[in-house]
């Protein structure tokens, strides 16, 4: 995290306050639907493929959506995207709340996707334009923001899961209809009009080695992150309560990492050491969680563990395709997204689907195999992705970026 952190760090005008609210609720929407997956399929009459098919349909979307957010912000503006991305949150969270079927529930969490990449990839351009003084207090407290989203996700799914599975849904649309509200009312239009981004700048980064290398890394590594997020739930045997608690600790722990751990490790090594020790790490956990899959107890610490170096690589990976290139950070970081949530669309349903066909374990194999993968990329390429070794150290805009892309 930054060390602008000072006393003014609350001393902030209300609409970054509103924006900071509103970036905690829509980053509780990452972990809200883990503790109900169990409930859904059961609920249902699905199949686990079947309702882990709802992270596949918000992360398709949100990746495609990214490719196109730049340009659009550029267009109308970063308030008026950011109440567009709420907007079609709380109407797509409530139609899923009010499902009849899992298909249902899946086209509806398709439309979710749309509007959290909206929103994600604007608040902090929202944050750093109303501060007050400086914008580096105003970035730590939009990095706290995220972390207590992280983590308070499940818990809330969880909560509300254990009354019903349609709860975390209803619950969703009335906290983003209020975040709509607070931004509706206290967050200005910007006096200056943005720079227009060209409609096909994130397709364009794509022809640069550096960002397609870093994307194929971040797609590979994006399956080991899904198996560990949307597939554990099931072998847990966990009530919706519990799970939520788990999952609450796998939040704590990225946004632990993320904000205060990757920093320190990126001011004392190279990022290529980093991603490269971060990954074969991971795939470790993966393995020993395949191994240890009917323990609950070891499976809860293999997924603890595992979120503390999720936090770390989603960071130093987003801080790296920022630096890898001369593009606008807009531009590669919306290109770089677009890869990589291929791989966390594609895991969940796979994972299931393997362990329908094999053994509880083996899903965790997939994953660490899938990480491995993403390490072997970044040892062969390191060449060319030299440049993110030689960079010096990130602003705090840069940092608080990297977090909120990273996650």
């Amino acid at each position: 995290m930054s060390t602008a952190a000072s006393p003014s760090i609350l001393k902030q005008p209300k609409s970054v306050w509103a924006v900071a609210v509103a970036a905690t609720i829509a980053f509780m929407g990452i972990g809200l639907v883990d503790p109900i997956l169990p409930a859904i399929a059961e609920s249902l009459e699905a199949s686990p493929t079947e309702t882990s098919l709802l992270f596949t349909s918000y992360l398709v979307i949100t990746g495609a959506a990214m490719l196109f957010t730049s340009w659009l912000s550029s267009r109308i503006g970063v308030r008026t995207t950011l109440l567009a991305g709420l907007a079609v949150i709380v109407v797509f969270a409530a139609l899923a709340g009010l499902a009849g079927d899992v298909g249902q529930v899946i086209g509806f969490r398709a439309g979710w996707g749309l509007g959290n990449a909206l929103f994600i990839s604007t608040a902090l351009a929202a944050i750093v334009g109303a501060a007050s003084g400086g914008s580096s207090a105003a970035i730590v407290l939009y990095e706290a923001a995220l972390g207590v989203g992280l983590a308070t996700g499940p818990l809330l799914g969880g909560l509300l899961g254990s009354i019903s599975w349609r709860g975390p849904f209803f619950g969703t649309a009335v906290l983003m209809a209020g975040a709509f509200v607070a931004i509706l009312v206290l967050l200005e239009k910007p006096a200056q009009r943005p720079v227009h981004v060209p409609f096909t700048a994130a397709f364009r980064a794509l022809r640069v080695p550096q960002i397609l290398v870093l994307g194929a890394v971040a797609l590979f590594y994006n399956v080991g992150f899904f198996v560990l997020l949307a597939y554990t739930p099931f072998p847990l045997g966990l009530d919706a309560m519990g799970i939520g608690l788990v999952f609450f600790g796998w939040g704590l722990a990225v946004a632990v990492t993320s904000v205060w751990l990757a920093p320190i490790l990126t001011a004392r090594m190279r990022r290529t050491r980093i991603l490269l020790g971060a990954f074969l790490l991971l795939a470790a956990i993966l393995v020993a969680a395949a191994f240890l899959v009917q323990q609950q107890a070891a499976l809860i610490a293999c997924v603890i563990g595992g979120g503390l170096v999720l936090g770390v690589l989603n960071t130093v990976l987003t801080e790296s395709v920022m630096e890898a290139s001369d593009l606008p950070r807009s531009v590669a970081s919306s290109a770089y997204s677009g890869i990589r949530f291929l791989g966390g669309a594609c895991a969940p349903p796979i994972a299931a689907s393997i362990a329908a066909v094999s053994t509880p374990g083996a899903p965790f194999v997939f994953g660490a195999a899938s990480v491995v993968v993403a390490a072997v990329l970044i040892a062969v390429f390191a060449p060319v992705v030299a440049r993110i070794d030689s960079a010096g150290p990130e602003s705090p805009e840069v940092e608080a970026e990297a977090i909120t892309l990273g996650e």
